[in-house]
């Protein structure tokens, strides 16, 4: 295990703690991948009750910050705010999500019906969070980030604690890579232990993370249309992650489009399992040969809430 300046292990323990009241452990499992001659399992958080791993951070964050007794205000692809409202509830403290407009229509559904105030601003993640930033500064509230916030990170980080209690030897750990709060969490567990390593993929399409990690510093990245919406937009300046992952050396790999389409079809049709495209950006990049090594692989499904119209329309593609 490594640490952070911020995020010690007194602060991984207290997250875990705090997601381990609230919610059931998630199953690794194995899954036979045909053409893929190493042993491979999922981490299935798909199976969280808000369909997505970015539960973990809401819950870890929403407690740390519930003396405040503020607002807590956040800007969200969709799978974080399902996440704050779900902390929120659990939590009892008022929460705004802003989304942008063009978020997924099967997260936008989902968020409409929590208690949460649901505000769509923008075209883009990076409106939604410029939106978030400013309406916290201007109100009683406190803005939190999906990936930019130690407590979010640490409660990312219990899915590897979670994984490492699970498996039965090391492996390569394969996590799907936004603002890089998970895969920041997963180094932070899994750096160091032996045998353990951990890849991150980005999509082809948003390498914002990959970017600041190779400047040692935030930069601008374009940020095209994906099938992996959770995962595009750019990263808050000053973030942490870029620092985390550049410390413990892990590597960040990009998928192209067009696999993680397959994978999202693979897994459905293959597997028996719905995930979307931010969570099968894992198997993309496996399938294309960007994870070294021959050994044991864990892929992390991240997410579930894929539109049924898109998911239809990939499995006849």
């Amino acid at each position: 295990m490594s640490s952070h300046p911020v995020i010690d292990a007194a602060m991984l323990d207290r997250a875990r703690d705090v997601v381990t009241r609230h919610l059931a452990p998630t199953p690794l499992l194995p899954l036979h991948l045909p053409g893929v001659d190493r042993p491979v399992h999922v981490k299935l958080d798909i199976l969280q009750p808000t369909g997505s791993f970015k539960v973990r951070g809401a819950l870890a964050a929403g407690a740390a910050y519930a003396a405040e007794r503020e607002r807590i205000i956040t800007a969200s692809a969709g799978n974080h705010g399902l996440g704050i409202a779900y902390a929120a509830a659990r939590l009892g403290i008022p929460a705004t999500v802003i989304v942008p407009e063009t978020a997924s229509p099967a997260k936008v559904a989902q968020l409409r019906d929590a208690d949460v105030d649901l505000r769509q601003i923008g075209q883009d993640y990076d409106a939604a969070e410029q939106a978030a930033v400013e309406l916290a500064a201007g109100v009683a509230g406190r803005f939190v980030s999906a990936y930019n916030d130690p407590h979010v990170i640490a409660g990312q980080a219990t899915l590897a604690a979670e994984l490492f209690d699970q498996a039965a030897e090391p492996a390569t750990v394969i996590v799907p890579v936004g603002g890089g709060g998970l895969v920041a969490g997963t180094s932070l567990v899994l750096t160091g232990r032996a045998g353990w390593h951990v890849v991150g993929v980005e999509t082809e399409h948003s390498r914002g993370l990959s970017a600041a990690v190779a400047a040692g510093e935030v930069v601008t990245v374009p940020v095209e249309e994906t099938i992996a919406d959770g995962l595009a937009g750019n990263l808050e300046p000053g973030s942490i992650t870029p620092g985390i992952v550049r410390a413990a050396g892990t590597a960040v790999v990009a998928a192209r489009e067009p696999s993680i389409r397959a994978a999202v079809r693979e897994l459905a049709t293959g597997c028996g399992l719905v995930v979307e495209g931010s969570g099968a950006v894992g198997l993309a990049a496996l399938r294309d040969g960007l994870i070294p090594g021959d050994g044991p692989v864990i892929l992390v499904l991240t997410g579930r809430n894929i539109a049924p119209a898109l998911l239809a329309q990939l499995l006849t593609d």
